[in-house]
């Protein structure tokens, strides 16, 4: 065999490796989108009597926003309830904010521990003192919608298992065309494919906010770490202790796009770094679990992580696509080109499929136009993954919350 034949060979078997690779993310977006026009088949399930709850809040420097929170939260209790707010290494207002609204407060100082998951450690340890029967955990910059609460907290008591509520973003109070865009990816990755998740019998991973735990579940998981995506990590560890998180598409928590461009990329780096980190790490070893031990919902946790954020998975299909087009105009290979392009087909349908069912209120057909704007406000930020990822945990810069719609 030539040096040529061998070359060409090499190039066309590198490219559908490539390709071959890229259709597992696609294939499980797209299941996963068509799987959530299906009607639920969950049957209601309520404990025999209202659990007793405690709701955990951790909280650094949230002095500008953290009153409606607290109140829509009050507003929830019974009195069989506790809402615990940690005010973490605070150097405002946000403990005697909390205070005025009742809630417990606990405040905590330590510069060399930062971060949401030693926020939750110490909540956590305040509350053996007098256990709960379940555990929710709330953001202080995120509005939890009337009646959620119970209904979280009813089915992780019912059925043992954590419990994550529907957590979405909206857009900020002077728009720009790409925070739709970002609203609508949002709502994908928190809306539509734990959806379909649920509806083919399947867990999900958890979303930071709005969760719910039985006791004895937190109780001994290891929270106090610095990881940037805290909650993602501590769902895998609960699937792979034999008690993978539901889905409680009913529930809704409700978080605000930052306003400020230098917030929202700082957000968003945050986020999607941690992911990736997670799914580079996490995938291979839930694979290997789920062979092992033949546990299909381990599986199905890992094929869903497997599923980069969705600008990236788009940017990364375009330019293997161009790629394999170039190779196949200098008369090497078409056949990698051909597999991209039914890819591609695979792709646009999830994305169609989610945004006639479950994004056409929030982004309209002309604002689609600021797609590519929103995949190249995302370039930097993957391309700062590659040369200098984020490790540490960051506080994104808040915009003032409105009252909870009551």
């Amino acid at each position: 065999m030539s040096i040529h034949s061998s070359g060409v060979l090499l190039t066309q078997i590198v490219l559908l490796a490539i390709a071959l690779l890229l259709l597992i993310p696609i294939a499980v977006l797209l299941v996963e989108c068509l799987a959530a026009l299906l009607p639920s088949r969950r049957q209601t399930v309520s404990p025999i009597s209202r659990p007793r709850t405690a709701i955990l809040v951790p909280a650094h420097n949230e002095a500008i926003g953290i009153q409606p929170v607290l109140a829509g939260l009050m507003a929830q209790l019974t009195e069989r309830d506790r809402l615990v707010v940690v005010a973490d290494n605070c150097t405002d207002e946000t403990a005697a904010i909390a205070r005025s609204t009742g809630a417990i407060v606990i405040e905590r100082q330590d510069g060399d521990r930062r971060g949401k998951g030693y926020a939750l450690d110490y909540g956590i340890n305040y509350l053996a003192a007098d256990p709960p029967d379940i555990v929710t955990i709330a953001d202080a910059d995120c509005l939890v919608q009337p009646g959620s609460l119970a209904k979280i907290a009813d089915w992780a008591m019912a059925t043992n298992r954590p419990v994550q509520a529907l957590y979405l973003m909206e857009r900020p109070a002077q728009p720009q065309p790409k925070d739709a865009v970002s609203a609508f990816a949002f709502r994908v990755k928190n809306l539509v494919r734990p959806r379909g998740l649920d509806r083919l019998g399947f867990p999900c991973l958890l979303t930071g906010t709005g969760m719910a735990f039985p006791w004895a579940l937190l109780r001994d998981v290891k929270l106090a770490s610095s990881n940037i995506v805290e909650d993602m990590q501590l769902g895998i560890d609960l699937a792979i202790a034999g008690t993978p998180p539901l889905f409680c598409g009913e529930a809704q928590v409700t978080g605000l796009l930052p306003q400020q461009n230098k917030a929202a990329t700082s957000q968003r780096t945050r986020w999607e770094h941690g992911h990736l980190q997670t799914l580079l790490t996490q995938v291979p070893r839930l694979v290997k679990l789920a062979l092992q031990q033949r546990r299909l919902d381990v599986l199905a946790i890992a094929l869903d992580l497997s599923v980069p954020p969705l600008s990236l998975l788009v940017m990364f299909w375009l330019a293997t696509a161009c790629l394999t087009a170039l190779v196949g105009f200098v008369g090497i290979t078409w056949l990698p080109a051909l597999a991209l392009g039914g890819e591609g087909i695979l792709l646009l349908t999830a994305i169609l499929v989610a945004w006639a069912k479950f994004g056409r209120a929030e982004l309209p057909i002309q604002t689609l136009l600021a797609v590519p704007l929103y995949v190249l406000w995302k370039i930097p930020l993957y391309f700062a993954f590659l040369v200098r990822p984020q490790t540490k945990w960051v506080r994104t810069d808040r915009d003032p919350v409105d009252a909870p719609k009551l």
